[in-house]
């Protein structure tokens, strides 16, 4: 198995390249896992106090378990699928729906380059480099569409958290990068490319 990374800023195209290499590669080839399913589960904190956490600092997420399931999937076994509830905050996992290892994993989300130990067992490091503005707009229509949110929360949440966690943390993932992926995850040449090489990998692999 290939374990892929896809890192970048919220809203710069992490799971849009990625739904675009497994369309490429084949999806009874290649699995794609979100980091924001493995949000910690702070449900037993109320609505309002869950709102206010920060979404954008590593340590909201739960790296040991996500750790867990990247080497089960590693060493051949299933996994249960994680979910998150984005409207209420809370954990929403699939405990009846299994995942199951295929010939390419992927792993995107904003700190997916945090774990060093994660970041030991990847193939291959993309980082999505993208203009500060664009990613803006983009959380803003996501947001808003798929999550429920009203303009004026968004605001507040990007100024708090999103733009300062950016700062601080994300924006130097890409020093751990092996190649940097410009103009978004629409980007048909690189999905291309990066297909083309990982199709070749796989090839040498299985003529080993």
């Amino acid at each position: 198995m290939l374990f892929i990374g896809i890192c970048g800023a919220s809203g710069s195209g992490k799971s849009t390249l990625a739904d675009a290499l497994r369309e490429k590669l084949g999806e009874d080839r290649c699995q794609v896992l979100q980091q924001d399913a493995y949000y910690r589960d702070h449900s037993y904190l109320t609505f309002e106090q869950r709102v206010k956490l920060n979404y954008d600092e590593p340590g909201i997420f739960d790296h040991d378990l996500l750790l867990e399931d990247i080497q089960q999937l590693l060493n051949g076994g299933g996994i249960t699928r994680k979910g998150y509830n984005f409207s209420e905050h809370r954990r929403d996992d699939k405990p009846d729906e299994i995942i199951l290892p295929k010939d390419v994993l992927i792993l995107e989300g904003i700190h997916c380059f945090y774990d060093k130990r994660l970041t030991e067992m990847m193939f291959l490091k993309l980082y999505m480099q993208v203009e500060a503005d664009i990613c803006l707009l983009r959380r803003i229509e996501r947001d808003i569409i798929e999550r429920g949110r009203d303009i004026q929360g968004i605001g507040e949440q990007y100024l708090n958290s999103v733009k300062p966690m950016f700062d601080k943390h994300i924006r130097n993932y890409v020093h751990d990068a092996d190649v940097i992926v410009a103009h978004g995850g629409k980007n048909a040449r690189i999905v291309d490319i990066l297909a083309g090489y990982v199709q070749d990998e796989l090839s040498k692999k299985s003529s080993m």
